[in-house]
């Protein structure tokens, strides 16, 4: 499809956001950037130059400014994908396509967005989840072909959402996956004030007013956790009594478990820690089926209910929240030239903060 798009009136655009003064290199004309892809044949990440795309209708051409690795790449890369990694971004509106010149955005915003392309879900149909539309059923294919981690990507305008002020664009990457997947896991957890919130692999909760127990396998990680505000942390690997100590802190259990994992053990463990109707929300995706009593769910002894990134119209109920409590994500930058041992680090599970690059 041939587009028409709205140039940048000047090759830089000048803004000056809360964090100080920001330079935006501009895209001039045709060109090719560097790109982090996954190459199937090497099993590896090849640094490559590829074209740098063009808005189509319906999109944005984004200057990336951070993307930050997640556990959904290494589940894209076991598929043998061939395409450029990365689906949390965060960067400045480069070029509009003139089909969305009148939306609210103009060149130089700053924005996160949201990587599921194919459809508006405004329709009825995706409204009560029964997809009827030819565009709508592209969402099944999933997660876009080409990611962030490049120095440009093509966004779909009713993906994007304006960044707070409070919300720095060369951290914010994590937030458009890990922390609004985070938000919603929490926001529909059946708690209320007070109540004890299990966080397995990490995850947010104080900020709404619980009592949080942070558990995984790795001190480091463990270590992040209480600096964030965890009311007490077990690493359910070393301690062989954390069930019982965590059922003795918590008065029972507790109240809900999210699982952020996606360990089999994560979600075995979890049900253990639970009080009596306790809800377990699936938010890791293992690779094995999950293991669940239906005894123990006719009898009610615990629930499950899942959560994730979720449609586009939910993200900014999340994206205020972060910025209202000044919640950010725990980075380590890296270089693009890293992202190979970024993605062994990932797989090997040495990640303890969320692995970010900047462009």
């Amino acid at each position: 499809m041939s587009a028409s798009v709205t140039e940048a009136a000047t090759a830089n655009s000048q803004l000056d956001p809360s964090a100080g003064k920001i330079t935006v290199k501009g895209a001039e004309g045709k060109g090719t950037m560097k790109a982090g892809r996954w190459d199937s044949e090497q099993q590896k990440v090849v640094i490559t130059e590829v074209p740098i795309p063009e808005p189509e209708e319906g999109q944005f051409l984004i200057k990336i400014a951070s993307a930050s690795l997640c556990h959904s790449d290494i589940m894209a890369i076991e598929q043998n994908t061939k395409s450029t990694l990365g689906h949390e971004g965060a960067g400045y509106v480069e070029k509009m396509h003139s089909s969305v010149e009148n939306k609210g955005y103009k060149v130089g915003d700053i924005v996160g967005f949201l990587y599921i392309r194919g459809c508006c879900f405004q329709c009825e149909g995706c409204q009560i989840h029964n997809i009827h539309c030819e565009t709508g059923k592209q969402l099944l294919q999933g997660f876009v072909t080409d990611g962030f981690f490049a120095e440009y990507a093509i966004v779909d305008e009713f993906n994007c959402i304006h960044l707070p002020e409070s919300i720095d664009v060369n951290t914010a990457a994590p937030i458009f996956c890990a922390g609004i997947t985070a938000f919603h896991a929490v926001d529909n957890s059946e708690l209320k004030e007070g109540d004890w919130l299990a966080v397995v692999g990490a995850g947010i909760g104080k900020a709404m007013g619980y009592k949080v127990v942070a558990l995984d396998i790795n001190d480091a990680t463990l270590e992040v956790t209480k600096k964030q505000g965890a009311d007490a942390v077990f690493n359910s690997r070393t301690n062989k009594n954390y069930v019982e100590e965590l059922k003795k802190l918590t008065n029972g259990g507790a109240k809900a478990a999210c699982v952020f994992s996606n360990a089999d053990q994560a979600y075995s463990g979890a049900f253990q820690i639970l009080r009596l109707g306790g809800v377990c929300m699936v938010i890791g995706l293992p690779h094995n089926p999950l293991s669940v009593s239906s005894m123990d769910l006719a009898l009610g002894k615990y629930k499950i209910k899942s959560e994730s990134t979720s449609i586009p119209q939910r993200m900014k109920k999340a994206v205020d929240f972060l910025a209202k409590h000044n919640i950010k994500p725990e980075v380590e930058r890296r270089k693009l030239e890293d992202l190979n041992d970024m993605v062994v680090a990932m797989r090997e599970g040495k990640a303890t903060k969320r692995m970010l690059v900047n462009f």
